[in-house]
């Protein structure tokens, strides 16, 4: 016979909780870092695979290995360069040049490609130039500023300068022309001037339209510049990889053509991280 007194202990007792659930966070965690994990494997096998490619090629004799060294020997002749302070020289040479083309042309493209997208009598006044001089090779106009700047500083900044504007002044301008009408008719309809509407409307549209064009310039600010240290320089990346060839040392020749690589893919992921840093407001549709 069952006690009477003793059901409502019995009823009191809190439910079992299954042990799963308090240990549901790190089946989670988990799950995020093999996600990770397997996303940077996705993302590095073709690298690793050029780098299995160039290390076999020449020592299973594919490829003549004076003319294309393993791909060890190569990072062993980049770190020499590295040690013995050549290679940061020859950076800092390049990096002051393509920088400050790269900064003059952001400085002055976007504020004209941002008039002339808003400006229709002032668009249709320099069309017929801009077609001119965009369709021009920046290094087919390299004599010309070796002719009138000399050899110096000034010219290769110069030739940067005018490499790194027509990208962004284009996309600028592309970017101002692409905003909706719709949006602009409503910020007037509110009362907004034209500082306002600028500000509040038409740079944040046109922002990842800018920011492709300053991407562009950024490869454009470092290939153009190499071409140009090949002429009439004495330090920079060009110079380095030129000399190089003349003397034969062909592994420290790839080592300038694998550091010009990786500055520019640190550059790229730079202006990318700005990117998102100025559209912050933008929504990824990708996203989940």
């Amino acid at each position: 016979m069952v006690d009477i007194a003793e059901r409502p202990t019995r009823l009191a007792r809190p439910p079992t909780v299954p042990p799963a659930t308090a240990d549901r966070a790190t089946p989670g965690r988990a799950s995020r870092l093999l996600g990770i994990g397997a996303k940077v494997v996705h993302r590095s096998v073709a690298v690793a695979a050029l780098a299995a490619i160039w290390e076999g090629a020449p020592r299973l004799g594919l490829v003549d290995r004076v003319f294309l060294p393993p791909l060890s020997e190569v990072l062993v002749a980049w770190w020499e360069l590295l040690r013995s302070g050549q290679l940061a020289e020859h950076v800092g040479a390049s990096l002051t040049r393509s920088l400050a083309g790269l900064g003059l042309a952001v400085l002055t493209a976007i504020p004209l490609g941002l008039l002339i997208g808003w400006y229709r009598p002032l668009a249709e006044l320099l069309s017929p130039l801009l077609e001119v001089f965009r369709n021009t090779a920046a290094l087919a106009l390299l004599p010309v500023f070796v002719l009138i700047l000399g050899l110096g500083e000034t010219s290769k900044i110069a030739l940067v300068l005018y490499a790194c504007s027509w990208p962004i002044l284009l996309n600028t301008i592309a970017g101002v022309k692409g905003v909706d009408p719709l949006l602009i008719r409503s910020a007037r309809s509110m009362g907004l001037n034209h500082l306002r509407l600028f500000q509040k409307v038409i740079l944040p549209a046109a922002v990842p339209t800018i920011f492709t064009g300053v991407r562009l310039a950024g490869a454009y600010s470092i290939l153009v510049l190499v071409a140009a240290e090949m002429v009439g320089a004495k330090a920079g990346l060009g110079y380095l990889i030129n000399y190089a060839q003349y003397n034969f040392a062909i592994a420290d020749m790839y080592s300038g053509i694998i550091t010009i690589s990786a500055i520019g893919l640190v550059v790229n992921q730079l202006l990318v991280a700005l990117e998102r840093r100025f559209s912050t407001w933008r929504v990824d549709v990708t996203a989940g």
